[in-house]
C-alpha cells in the first residue's frame, strides 16, 4: 500500500459539488475515501452567483478534504484542472505525518 503522506483540501461552490465527487469517485486508486463539509467564504473580488450570496457578502461552499498518497494527489490536481476548470475550486495541499484508526476493522 501507497503512503498515506499528504492531505488534499478542494473548496468548490456547492454547485459543483456533485461534479466532483463523482470524479473522485472514478478514482478510487487515488482517494480511497473522503471527508465534505459545509463551509462558507469570501475573498475579494469574487462574483458571488445568488441574490442572498450577495446580500451576505459570502458563498455557499463545500470542503472535499482526502488523505492519500502525494503522486496520486497531483495526479488527482492534474485531472481536475483538466476536466473541471473553475474559477470557483480552490485547493491545497497539507503534509501529513501520521494517519491511522483507533482500531483496525475485524474482516
Amino acid at each position: 500500500m501507497k503512503a498515506l503522506n499528504c492531505c488534499v483540501h478542494i473548496v468548490c461552490h456547492r454547485s459543483l459539488t456533485e461534479r466532483l465527487v463523482d470524479r473522485l469517485l472514478e478514482h478510487p486508486e487515488w482517494a480511497h475515501g473522503f471527508t465534505m463539509t459545509q463551509v462558507e467564504g469570501a475573498s475579494q473580488g469574487e462574483k458571488l452567483p445568488s441574490m442572498m450570496e450577495q446580500v451576505r457578502g459570502r458563498s455557499q461552499r463545500v470542503q472535499i478534504v482526502a488523505v492519500m498518497n502525494l503522486d496520486d494527489a497531483h495526479a488527482l490536481i492534474v485531472m481536475l484542472k483538466e476536466k473541471e476548470a473553475s474559477p470557483h475550486i480552490t485547493y491545497w495541499i497539507t503534509p501529513v505525518l501520521e494517519f491511522g484508526r483507533f482500531r483496525e476493522e475485524q474482516v
